[in-house]
């Protein structure tokens, strides 16, 4: 058997016995799923150490291939970070079951009574890039909804995964009777593609995947899977600066939505301004962005105001551009519904936010931009599960069917309908 067929073989039968496992998994009792949680946080502050030596030989890799320095912030982790890795485990502990809830009861005229019950989905298996604390997430929340999980990383996180992993399957042990219950979690050490596109072809023992990273391994992940797919696409997000904002408000939302985090998803790219407001908030904005580092792009409208040589003109490429960098584009528009416009047709439906003092225009902008998040006088970067309370997140679903926003408990359950009776027939 060569190494290739013999990788095809070790993937399928981590499928297996995921989906095996899975099905144990879906009855745990809530307590003992908060206890495996509980031992997974506590062995990963026991074993910070070791996981961020790890982690140093991911980031001396990334380095030298280049990744340039808001993608090396996503792979680093710190001892703060780890620490908030194990609060996010424990505070999934901490949240309600979302398995065997009552959605719905109806009885029917025959006496049939009709229960609508939450369940597991099954095995999810879980692709993502550069960032191995999400590892910790998707485990997190998988076994709290009780779910099998297969995890594919990348190769910039893989040393770090490794030593993440090998913590929690430890800790999984530790923490259960029933040592099959551990091969629920499950992760491919490789990261060639073909271990991709074997785990993708395993349709008989996953129930949905999950792509975490850019578009093009999102495109791929949908090109090569007959498994449903949750898209978790670009973060093109906006913040809409309208004609009544505060001039201060604004200034620090642009820079905190933009500079705080750029590397990440919910990160603002596109930033709009209303032509009325514009000669006084721009001035601001733009030194601001400036004084963080960042690298302005304007419309024609925009580069004739401020006057700046150090603006770049913007293309309409920009328009549709995830930088993922301290990069933004500005565009001048000139009622609220042109920026509502924009949004809807270059975003990426992920998160959008106004900067108004009007009650009309932030209900309008609310209730017309067809995105998974949209803010009045906030920052996109709240955008996040733990933010919202879910403990963790599997990313943030930009699609409209099963969920969308942050996917996290409940999103990773489906239902099922339970009909009892006493001896009813159809006629």
């Amino acid at each position: 058997m060569n190494p290739m067929n013999a990788l095809t073989a070790t993937i399928v039968q981590q499928a297996q016995k995921a989906k095996q496992a899975a099905q144990k998994l879906a009855h745990l009792p809530t307590a003992s799923k908060d206890k495996i949680l509980h031992a997974m946080a506590k062995i990963l502050l026991e074993q910070q150490s070791s996981i961020l030596a790890a982690n140093e030989k991911d980031l001396q890799q990334a380095k030298q291939a280049g990744l340039s320095d808001a993608l090396c912030d996503r792979l680093k982790l710190t001892p703060a970070r780890i620490e908030s890795m194990a609060a996010g485990l424990n505070e999934i502990a901490h949240l309600p079951d979302p398995v065997g809830l009552e959605l719905g009861c109806n009885e029917l005229n025959n006496g049939l009574m009709i229960l609508k019950i939450s369940v597991p989905l099954g095995v999810l298996g879980f692709i993502y890039e550069a960032r191995p604390n999400v590892t910790i997430d998707a485990i997190g929340l998988a076994i709290k909804s009780g779910n099998g999980i297969i995890l594919k990383g990348g190769k910039e996180a893989i040393e770090s995964n490794r030593a993440i992993i090998a913590g929690v399957l430890q800790a999984f042990k530790q923490a259960v009777e029933d040592a099959a219950l551990v091969d629920a979690v499950q992760f491919i050490d490789a990261t060639d593609r073909e271990a991709t596109y074997t785990l993708l072809a395993q349709k008989d023992h996953i129930d949905l995947i999950i792509p975490r990273g850019g578009k093009s391994l999102i495109q791929a992940v949908k090109d090569h899977t007959h498994i449903p797919v949750l898209q978790h696409l670009d973060g093109i997000c906006h913040v809409y600066i309208d004609d009544t904002a505060n001039l201060e408000m604004a200034k620090n939302i642009v820079v905190n939505a933009k500079c705080q985090r750029p590397g990440v998803c919910n990160a603002l790219e596109t930033l709009l301004v209303h032509a009325h407001i514009a000669p006084k908030v721009l001035p601001l904005v733009v030194e601001a962005l400036h004084q963080q580092g960042v690298e302005v792009r304007g419309c024609k409208r925009a580069l004739a105001l401020i006057k700046d040589t150090s603006i770049i003109p913007a293309t309409e490429e920009d328009w549709r551009t995830e930088y993922l960098d301290l990069i933004l584009s500005i565009k001048i528009v000139d009622t609220l519904q042109e920026a509502i416009d924009h949004i809807n047709t270059h975003g990426s439906h992920h998160s959008d936010s106004i900067i108004t003092e009007t009650g009309k225009s932030a209900e309008h902008f609310l209730n017309y931009v067809d995105s998974a998040v949209v803010y009045h006088n906030a920052s996109t970067r709240f955008t996040d599960g733990s933010v919202f309370g879910m403990g963790a997140e599997m990313g943030i679903s930009t699609g409209k069917l099963h969920a969308r926003g942050p996917v996290g408990l409940i999103e990773l359950t489906t239902y099922q309908y339970r009909i009892l009776g006493h001896g009813q027939t159809r006629n």
